[in-house]
């Protein structure tokens, strides 16, 4: 069983103060594809590089399958890293590559090539092993960099923005390979990536991190659907949700001419923290276009059609530096200069508490 946990797992590199990861508890079952994810300087790099033992921890433990590995070297702890920007040996052969942890362990020559082979059926490489990395695309040499790691059968993979420098087109295709070939393997696997998009498409689960500290830890689903606060909701999601700061008003919030109709558990946390004010979050797809005097007017200042769908960006009545972000049916969408009215389709609303940014109501 190759469960992790991080364990009031702190790092706090020398020379400053402010933990890059702060008392990080998060379970990560056997099997399970955990995605972590953040903006640049949220400490998901450094989380994963201190389960690998290539950064120290000043505070708790990290565990695999239930054994405290803080203090081993990262050869002592089964894992198998796939790294950024590959890291093959150029002289080496696609198979060398992918077989050199083996021999390095004394594996046989016959059992060596025969992981060797497998791994190559897996990722559709069979036909590049005596090829040099030089005569590789990026996605191929990305894929030797898993090879590599599946060889080594370890308990758990980790992967540090592993598609990063590949182009738009083939990081959707190769993303798709990863989760398949992970749920092939069942292996325990920690996937560290900036793009949400990413962490939203693979991870069975995804914890996001800022500054250091862990936000919300669920589903792709749950992050969407219900985030802790403001800044997941923001983060999750692309485009991002609509967030305004509104006045509470006719059991609702007042968001320009529409009022917004808000759930009684949500109106009786604001008035438990005398809050005269909330951060409403919309997402795009939850606005629809009225006909209603009485809807929200925007102003349209551009429209993106990408075939089936369409995202309009506008301004509205509340003010010119309030954006919002509006997904609509792609084959006409408002063009360019036209005032749009806009409702929210009840229930699909969510609040915060705009002081502290936590989620009201649950």
């Amino acid at each position: 069983m190759a469960e992790v946990a991080y364990v009031n797992a702190s790092r706090i590199y020398p020379g400053t103060d402010t933990p890059a990861v702060d008392e990080l508890n998060l379970d990560i079952s056997d099997g399970e594809f955990m995605v972590l994810v953040g903006p640049s300087g949220s400490g998901k790099s450094t989380a994963l590089r201190m389960l690998a033992g290539l950064e120290d921890i000043d505070q708790g433990e990290v565990r695999i399958g239930g054994v405290d590995v803080s203090n081993k070297p990262p050869k002592d702890r089964d894992i198998a890293m796939v790294f950024q920007n590959y890291a093959l040996y150029p002289h080496m052969s696609v198979a060398d590559n992918m077989g050199f942890a083996l021999k390095l362990k004394g594996v046989s020559k016959s059992d060596r090539m025969a992981r060797v082979r497998e791994a190559a059926r897996m990722l559709d490489l069979e036909a590049f092993l005596e090829r040099k990395p030089k005569a590789l695309s990026g996605g191929q040499r990305q894929r030797v960099a898993m090879g590599r790691a599946i060889v080594r059968e370890p308990s758990v993979f980790l992967m540090d923005e592993p598609l990063s420098n590949l182009d738009a087109k083939l990081r959707v295709e190769t993303r798709a390979n990863i989760a398949a070939l992970q749920t092939r393997l069942g292996t325990t696997t920690i996937y560290v990536t900036h793009d949400q998009v990413e962490a939203m498409t693979m991870g069975h689960r995804v914890a996001v991190l800022r500054d250091g500290l862990l936000q919300q830890c669920g589903t792709p689903r749950e992050l969407y659907d219900h985030p802790d606060n403001v800044f997941v909701a923001g983060f999750m999601g692309s485009p991002a949700m609509n967030l305004h700061t509104v006045p509470l008003a006719n059991g609702g919030a007042q968001l320009g001419s529409l009022t917004v109709p808000l759930s009684k558990p949500v109106l009786d946390a604001a008035a438990q923290r005398n809050l005269s004010q909330v951060t409403l979050g919309i997402r795009p797809e939850s606005f629809e276009i009225t006909n209603d005097p009485d809807g929200l007017p925007m102003k349209v200042d551009l429209a993106e059609e990408l075939g089936a769908d369409a995202f309009v960006y506008g301004t509205t009545d509340l003010s010119d530096e309030d954006k919002f972000t509006v997904r609509t049916e792609g084959r006409t969408p408002p063009t360019m200069g036209a005032t749009i009215r806009l409702k929210v389709r009840p229930g699909d609303e969510h609040a915060f508490n705009p002081e502290t940014g936590e989620r009201l109501g649950g």
